[in-house]
């Protein structure tokens, strides 16, 4: 199920590895939608990290919302599992062997965390700076006027009749 109202996006799904890269690609095409195609490969990174340790470690099941929300300067990127247990950051010998998990997460965001929820399970959230809108280059100026134009079109002959009279 996916929604979309405005600057809201929620995906249920079981965290399983074929799933994954079909939410990084709905993650990836909403980002566009909003123009925020800057964002797309840390929140796509961040979220992979994410579903993984919900595929991985998760119980007493795989399944998952994963949330995007659009506030004014920042994008909030979240998971929802089922699990009370929280995650933790490993240390570098770990991440040789376990993978790079929170530590990725919490490297490429400007902020992340845990928070319980209200069915016993919890939400792992991280957030990314919106960038401020390009700035608008400005209009070149336009020396040429309507007249000058007229003058440079190309010529048409009028169209003449095949008929011989």
């Amino acid at each position: 199920m996916i929604s979309q109202p405005s600057r809201h996006c929620a995906v249920e799904l079981q965290a399983l590895p074929s799933r994954i890269g079909q939410v990084r690609r709905i993650v990836s095409a909403q980002l566009r939608y909003w123009h925020l195609d800057p964002l797309i490969d840390l929140a796509a990174l961040g979220i992979t990290e994410l579903l993984t340790n919900v595929h991985r470690h998760a119980e007493p099941d795989k399944l998952c919302t994963v949330e995007i929300e659009l506030f004014r300067n920042c994008l909030t990127l979240s998971v929802h599992d089922h699990d009370p247990r929280l995650p933790e950051i490993r240390d570098a010998e770990s991440l040789a062997t376990c993978g790079r998990g929170l530590a990725m997460v919490a490297s490429v965001s400007e902020s992340w965390g845990v928070r319980p929820h209200i069915d016993g399970g919890k939400v792992v959230w991280f957030t990314l700076p919106v960038p401020s809108p390009a700035v608008a280059l400005p209009t070149l100026p336009v020396y040429a006027t309507a007249a000058a134009l007229r003058a440079e079109a190309p010529q048409h002959a009028p169209a003449r009749s095949a008929v011989a009279g």
